[in-house]
């Protein structure tokens, strides 16, 4: 029987849970056999802490959250369940109470903020012949592609909601910081990181998609993590 924690894991704007697919292939190789990547619908931050609050509830014992760009978001709104044993924030947004990721984009904007457009229905798009500059230029032209193809928009209205009591002034953090980053600014990054003082911060010279460029070093993150709350 393992004793590792059960590591859940939170995608974030213009990705599903498929963006996991790599770091989900090391963190089996690594021996944790209880792994999942919740698919989360983008329409509010309430309905997203909510949909990842039902998955980590229905998990037996120990949980390692790990957010990826606005999951970061979510972990940091319900992630201060007793089941809970840490927060991994990889190119995360880590608001404080009161604040959104859009408040903080718009602080410090991000180079590909001018690629994102809203469609007629309140979604929010990157924009399709963009979205391998904006998102993931350390991937290939192929996988970038399927990454625009199968982008999955928030609404727009989603950017605004605030935190409200953050769970990472409570819960152990690790955070990874992309220096390539072009959707969240990387010094805001820093600035997030810094002030949760977390027990590990590791920089990658990487995109937004981290996850898929840099899966190796994020997974091992994680797995760091987990061996040192477990």
């Amino acid at each position: 029987m393992s004793n590792k924690p059960t590591i859940v894991l939170v995608h974030g704007f213009w990705g599903g849970a498929a963006h996991w697919s790599k770091v989900i292939l090391e963190l089996n190789r690594k021996g944790y056999d209880k792994v999942y990547a919740v698919e989360n619908p983008l329409t509010s931050l309430k309905d997203d802490a909510e949909r990842t609050r039902k998955m980590v509830a229905q998990q037996q014992g120990p949980v390692l959250l790990v957010g990826h760009s606005y999951g970061g978001a979510v972990l940091s709104e319900m992630g201060d369940m007793p089941n809970v044993i840490g927060l991994v924030y990889i190119a995360a947004f880590a608001p404080d109470a009161g604040e959104s990721p859009g408040s903080i984009s718009q602080a410090v904007p991000p180079a590909a903020f001018p690629n994102l457009a809203p469609d007629s229905d309140g979604y929010l798009w990157v924009k399709y012949d963009k979205f391998h500059e904006s998102f993931c230029q350390d991937l290939s032209a192929d996988e970038a592609l399927t990454m625009a193809a199968c982008q999955k928009a928030p609404l727009a209205s989603t950017f605004g909601d605030n935190i409200t009591a953050p769970a990472w002034k409570k819960k152990p953090t690790y955070y990874q910081i992309s220096s390539a980053d072009h959707m969240i600014n990387p010094e805001n990054q820093k600035m997030m990181s810094s002030r949760m003082a977390p027990k590990k911060t590791i920089t990658l010279d990487a995109s937004h998609a981290s996850l898929a460029s840099r899966p190796v070093e994020v997974s091992g993150l994680i797995d760091e993590a987990a061996q040192a709350l477990s």
